[in-house]
């Protein structure tokens, strides 16, 4: 048998060793979970010290876009908030888009009781704000109780292990999906500034241009950043929010391969053997212009076997996660937890609301509308997954942090106490919310081999 032979770098070997577990570390479904609530204490940390002036000017120093006469300025919060959002929104769209072409939301009988869970699990929430709110001061923070964040949710379902159904896991993960979108119209719709015309127009018309470039088949990720980016700046002047636009440009992306499996593994194969045939003894590959010539095409139909979608989806995942999401915790997880401020807060209807929403209307509207809707025959529970199992990812739900405080800044933009006591009542209502839907879980539902 001839010696298979490969090339390492002088330093390669060791630069694996120490790479490889920190890519393990990224990509375990606690680590998010974790990262944040590192973020998210950094950021109290820093509220309740001496550092909080400087903090506070840091996060008001301005920085803008120029080009002639025309000119984009806002301050590094804004742009945390506004512009690298845009991305977290954008790799949103996408979950969303695959999950309701080839996910659970593909199929109907899958997809009734997650959407049911979900809108109930958005309601409630709100009917439960507003009673406690009404038309008073704190009346805009409706959809902030209505969010549930994904990556902490799924991060505390991880903890629990093969205790958890998968099939829990999948149902949690589409309710979370369908909840984004809800949570992205609710945004578009009710928390808009002024409509401009001209530039939620021009937004309009290069989303088309991006879905005539899916139309047309162009797989590469150049033009559609760069109508991306345009279309950006027309919903930062249109009066919507601009990460909208975000989970509009997801919208056009292209979804499909342009070869099947059977298609690729028999492109592959005939190229495998014209590679073969080209074989030099004895000469390095770079020296072998025809097998690099196979070798280039095998890239290009691998490159065709994944779509533009997936690709996306996976490359931005680590950024999204580990750069943008962590930065937008600690641009706004600065809380002051002075006693004052505590006992303000817990005796706010905002907070109350808050609180109110994310425990009970979260726990209410998912288990309870998963059960009417089970009770009716509009679907039925997957299978290992009991009501009780639905209790617990109803619990679960009621973690809203990233959403939730995002909508709190759209909520009450111009007071900044408002803000504060919102923010204190979404992470204390997340924190109740993660440790009963764990406790819930671990020692109340069956566990999954039961």
């Amino acid at each position: 048998m001839p010696e298979h032979r490969q090339y390492f770098a002088p330093w390669e070997r060791i630069y694996e060793r120490i790479v490889t577990p920190f890519e393990e570390f990224l990509h375990r479904q606690t680590t998010t979970g974790v990262l944040l609530i590192a973020c998210a204490l950094v950021a109290l940390i820093i509220a309740n010290s001496p550092l909080l002036d400087a903090y506070n000017h840091l996060l008001h120093v301005k920085l803008g876009i120029a080009a002639g006469s025309w000119r984009i300025e806002h301050t590094v919060h804004h742009w945390i908030n506004d512009g690298l959002m845009t991305i977290f929104f954008f790799v949103v769209g996408l979950e969303i888009k695959r999950e309701i072409l080839v996910g659970e939301l593909s199929s109907l009988r899958n997809a009734v009781l997650p959407v049911v869970a979900a809108v109930g699990g958005m309601v409630v929430p709100a009917l439960f704000y507003f009673l406690v709110n009404g038309d008073g001061p704190g009346g805009k923070g409706w959809g902030i109780p209505m969010a549930t964040d994904i990556a902490f949710a799924v991060g505390v379902m991880a903890l629990l292990g093969s205790r958890a159904p998968k099939a829990l896991l999948t149902f949690l993960v589409a309710l979370a999906i369908v909840d984004d979108l809800g949570a992205v119209t609710v945004i578009a719709l009710f928390y808009t500034a002024q409509i401009n015309v001209y530039y939620l127009t021009a937004a309009i018309t290069l989303m088309g241009f991006m879905y005539l470039l899916n139309m047309i088949g162009i797989r590469r990720a150049l033009p559609y950043f760069l109508l991306a980016s345009a279309l950006w700046v027309c919903m930062e002047g249109s009066g919507v929010h601009a990460t909208i636009a975000g989970v509009m440009a997801a919208l056009t992306i292209p979804a499909y391969s342009r070869f099947e499996p059977e298609g690729f593994s028999r492109r592959m194969r005939e190229l495998l053997d014209a590679f073969d045939r080209v074989r030099d003894e004895g000469q390095p590959l770079i020296n072998n212009t025809r097998q690099t010539g196979k070798i280039w095409r095998m890239s290009q139909t691998m490159e065709l076997t994944v779509s533009p979608l997936q690709k996306l989806e996976s490359s931005l995942h680590i950024p999204s996660t580990y750069l943008v999401i962590p930065l937008f915790a600690l641009a706004n997880a600065a809380i002051p937890l002075d006693p004052g401020s505590v006992i303000m807060a817990m005796t706010n209807p905002i907070s109350i609301g808050i609180g109110a929403g994310l425990v009970l209307g979260k726990l209410i509207g998912v288990a309870g509308s998963v059960i009417l809707a089970t009770k009716l025959g509009l679907g039925q529970l997957p299978t290992g997954v009991s009501l009780s199992h639905v209790v617990g990812a109803g619990l679960l739900s009621g973690i809203g942090f990233t959403m939730s405080i995002f909508i709190a800044e759209l909520a009450f933009p111009w007071d900044g106490e408002l803000v504060v006591v919102a923010k204190m009542g979404i992470l204390a209502a997340s924190l109740v919310a993660g440790i009963a839907g764990y406790l819930w879980l671990r020692f109340v539902a069956p566990a999954a081999n039961a």
